[in-house]
């Protein structure tokens, strides 16, 4: 064989066994996002891409699988954020009431934890209505963290990026979950 020979065979090679798969994998992720971003107004689409395609797996992922993975971003989230809430309270000259919001979350994302972990064992058993009685409970302790630092005029959550994320890939695995029941 000659040279041209080899980079005609080495360009097929790359066409069918890496573009094509990885832009089915975007498609999958594109058309998910674009379809749950617009019943979804909590979901912008690019958080919804962004956050999906950082995932290793989701290269390869079906839309069952996408759920699988929008419900393991919620654990490093709530996990992540457990951890952040412990470093700040090692603050001693934290504001009392800050403290006190703080403890709060961190009771909140502790209780998150097991939520988080048994919708992934639901979610897995085809169980989508108990993963998602899971899922909102969690969604629910983003909002009850930082709804107690507003019950205060002038307190400014430290935590306010990573409780909307956490709504956010809520609401993703929410939405996913509800296009896999609809689609079965």
């Amino acid at each position: 064989m000659n040279p041209t020979s080899h980079t005609f065979i080495l360009s097929i090679f790359i066409v069918f066994f890496i573009i094509i798969p990885l832009s089915s994998s975007q498609t999958i992720i594109n058309s998910t996002c674009k379809s749950i971003s617009r019943s979804n107004p909590n979901i912008p689409y690019t958080f919804c891409t962004t956050s999906l395609q950082a995932a290793p797996a989701s290269q390869c992922a079906t839309v069952r699988g996408l759920g699988m993975i929008s419900i393991r971003l919620i654990r490093y989230n709530v996990t992540d954020t457990r951890c952040k809430i412990k470093q700040l309270l090692k603050n001693t000259k934290l504001d009392p009431y800050v403290r006190q919001c703080l403890n709060d979350c961190f009771d909140l994302f502790s209780d998150a934890i097991p939520s988080v972990k048994q919708a992934m064992k639901n979610y897995n058993n085809q169980r989508f209505d108990d993963a998602n009685i899971q899922i909102s409970s969690v969604m629910e302790a983003s909002t009850t963290c930082e709804g107690g630092f507003t019950e205060r005029a002038g307190v400014v959550s430290p935590l306010s990026k990573r409780n909307n994320d956490l709504f956010r890939l809520s609401a993703v695995a929410l939405s996913v979950m509800r296009v896999i029941q609809n689609s079965g």
